[in-house]
C-alpha cells in the first residue's frame, strides 16, 4: 500500500492520525468542522494546522482508502465536501491509538530561546518578550478553562475534558514560570560578563575544551 512501511502499517504524519481520530466519531465532517474542533481542543497541546494542511492530509487519507468524501449541496448556494472514516481507516487509527509507540513531546519555546541567547539583545528587550509571552499564557489559560467548563455539556466529551483540564493547569504553570524568569533576569544581568558599552562585540564564551571538562564533571555526579 502506498504510504505504508515495510510491515504494512500506514506511515502517516501525526496530523493525519489526529484527523482520523476526529473522524472516528459518528458524523461526517467538513474541513471547516475539523479546524473548528482543533481550535476548540487540540490547539492547546498539538498546534492548529492551516486549512491547506488539513485538506492535504485528508486527500492523502482518501487515497489510502481511510476516508471517503462527498460534495454536499444541501446548505444553500455554497457546497461543501464532507469526509467520513472507512472501516479500514477506523481499524488503522484504533491500532495506532493502542499500539503505536509514544513520541516524546517536542517543545519549541521561542521566548525561552530568546532568553538563552540573551547576549544578543538587552535585559529590557527580554523583559518585553517575556511580558508578551505572559499575556499569551494568560489568554491560553483563560481559553482552556472556558473550554474545559463547556466540555461538561455532553458526556461524549469526557475524554476531551480531561485534556482541556490538563491544558488549563499547563498554562497556569507556564504563567508562573514566566514570572519567575522575569525576576531572574536581574540576577543574570548582574552576573553576565560585560563586553563593552553598547558596542557589538564577541561574547567571552568558554572554549569548547572547557565545555567538555564540565561535561565530564557533570557525568561524575551521575556516577
Amino acid at each position: 500500500m502506498k504510504g505504508s512501511d515495510q510491515q504494512g502499517k500506514p506511515n502517516l504524519a501525526a496530523t493525519s492520525w489526529a484527523l482520523l481520530g476526529m473522524l472516528s466519531y459518528e458524523y461526517e465532517l467538513s474541513g471547516y468542522d475539523i479546524r473548528k474542533w482543533i481550535d476548540w481542543s487540540m490547539r492547546f497541546f498539538y498546534g492548529s494546522p492551516a486549512y491547506s494542511q488539513i485538506y492535504s492530509e485528508l486527500k492523502k487519507l482518501e487515497q489510502l482508502g481511510f476516508v471517503t468524501s462527498r460534495v454536499d449541496n444541501s446548505g444553500g448556494a455554497r457546497s461543501r465536501r464532507l469526509y467520513k472514516i472507512t472501516e479500514s481507516g477506523l481499524d488503522a487509527v484504533t491500532r495506532w491509538a493502542n499500539e503505536a509507540p509514544l513520541d516524546p513531546p517536542v517543545l519549541k519555546h521561542s521566548p525561552l530561546l530568546r532568553v538563552t541567547l540573551g547576549h544578543l539583545t538587552s535585559p529590557a528587550r527580554l523583559r518585553e518578550i517575556l511580558q508578551e509571552h505572559l499575556a499569551y499564557a494568560d489568554e491560553m489559560h483563560r481559553s482552556a478553562a472556558k473550554d474545559a467548563k463547556w466540555a461538561k455539556a455532553d458526556a461524549s466529551w469526557a475524554y476531551a475534558r480531561v485534556a482541556l483540564n490538563w491544558a488549563e493547569r499547563y498554562y497556569a504553570n507556564e504563567r508562573e514560570l514566566t514570572l519567575k524568569m522575569i525576576k531572574e533576569l536581574d540576577e543574570a544581568e548582574a552576573e553576565f560578563p560585560r563586553v563593552g558599552d553598547g558596542e557589538r562585540t564577541k561574547v567571552p564564551f568558554p572554549a569548547p575544551e572547557y565545555w567538555y571538562e564540565i561535561e565530564k564533571k557533570a557525568a561524575a555526579d551521575d556516577a
